[in-house]
């Protein structure tokens, strides 16, 4: 619970309304999600899309900025609990890169907490690495699978 704004979905809302700040954006509806590592608990994740002028390096320099404003500090540990992760998952422009940033985000095609609701927002997009759409990617990571038989399992 933050101190200023409450819930994790409080936050977020909050977060959307300073990055309101920076250009015109689309909100994704907010999902609840398990963490990725050690965190023990749950996360509210959402999508943007936000129309700006700011190249990817400023803008990352902003989106830091406002995860430090909103409390969160450097120290937590790699995969620990924090109270607000803003990232850069896919650009207009394509790839990008830089030694602080690489957009596509390089994990974001493994995660559903977050081609869910970048789904929500803009289905149609186009992963510039693989060329798929962000509705087709979200669909081949949570789409039901066949359990695998075991050859040596008779099925009696």
């Amino acid at each position: 619970m933050h101190t200023r704004y409450g819930r994790p979905e409080q936050v977020l809302d909050r977060a959307f309304d300073v990055l309101a700040g920076l250009g015109e954006v689309v909100r994704s509806p907010i999902i609840r999600s398990d963490p990725v590592g050690p965190s023990r608990r749950r996360y509210a994740n959402a999508a943007a899309l936000l129309e700006c002028e700011l190249a990817p390096d400023a803008l990352l320099t902003r989106l830091k900025a406002i995860e430090r404003d909103f409390g969160r500090r450097k120290l937590a540990p790699r995969w620990g609990a924090r109270v607000l992760d803003l990232d850069i998952v896919l650009w207009s422009g394509g790839n990008w890169a830089n030694r602080d940033l690489a957009v596509p985000h390089v994990a974001f095609r493994d995660r559903a907490f977050v081609l869910g609701p970048a789904a929500a927002v803009v289905p149609d997009w186009r992963d510039p690495v693989t060329g798929l759409a962000v509705r087709h990617l979200h669909s081949r990571l949570t789409r039901p699978r066949p359990l695998l038989r075991d050859p040596l399992w008779s099925g009696r």
